[in-house]
């Protein structure tokens, strides 16, 4: 019997690119998004082995009801996003800070608790976070709080939710659509900025990022970890 996957906010970009690279590892996968439109996309580019629901995170009875209708799991990636609430620090409105944190620390929150009920009692929880988190950019405090404060819990919750293993991953600049918020310009110009900025020479895409969530599910003997996945631009000052 081949393992079960599920990819919260698998319906695109980072999350779809998981999905992909699981299949390829032989596993079944269920992936999840708020969009009925773009659920259905992406399970016709997955193709046979992959199902999926149109769910919204935040919705904790419907996260509780769709993990119940499951049954076992054994390893869950936490994708699911939201808002961005950047721009600079004085002006970045009180709603859009909630809809951030909603969107991605509540949604993630309130999927790995639903996951739990099914989750294979040594199975895996692997969240997605982003490198503004370990980072020092103007204009992305609120990006930064954010993503802090999923990579916050992930040490507590691999000592809390042992033998099950808990892992986070923290992508730098990813060439998705979460992007598409910038117009072209902007979005081309943060990207040829990062790429000089990086010791990597480029942004990253989706498929890097499946890589290392690929590492992580079948990394038996890793918990507790953040792993930064980011071509090396912490490494260097920022020139964005």
């Amino acid at each position: 019997m081949s393992e079960r996957v599920v990819v919260i906010g698998g319906t695109s970009g980072i999350g779809l690119a998981v999905a992909e690279r699981q299949m390829k590892e032989g596993r079944e996968v269920v992936v999840t998004g708020r969009d009925a439109g773009r659920l259905q996309a992406a399970l016709e580019k997955l193709g046979e082995g992959a199902s999926g629901a149109a769910v919204d995170a935040r919705d904790e009875e419907a996260m509780r009801a769709f993990f119940a209708g499951l049954g076992r799991v054994d390893h869950v990636v936490l994708a699911a996003t939201g808002a961005t609430a950047a721009g600079p620090f004085r002006s970045i409105p009180a709603g859009a800070l909630r809809e951030a944190a909603e969107g991605k620390l509540v949604a993630q929150t309130i999927a790995a608790q639903a996951a739990l009920e099914v989750l294979r009692l040594d199975g895996s929880l692997t969240f997605v976070t982003a490198g503004s988190a370990g980072a020092a950019i103007p204009g992305t405090a609120g990006l930064a709080a954010v993503n802090a404060a999923v990579e916050a819990m992930v040490p507590v919750l691999a000592v809390e939710l042992a033998p099950a293993r808990v892992n986070a991953v923290s992508p730098g600049i990813i060439d998705t659509p979460w992007w598409d918020w910038l117009d072209a310009d902007a979005r081309q110009q943060t990207f040829d900025a990062y790429a000089k900025s990086a010791p990597a020479g480029r942004v990253g895409h989706a498929e890097d990022i499946a890589d290392t969530i690929a590492y992580l599910i079948g990394a038996g003997f890793t918990t507790g970890v953040v792993l930064s996945v980011d071509g090396g631009s912490r490494l260097r000052p920022s020139t964005l």
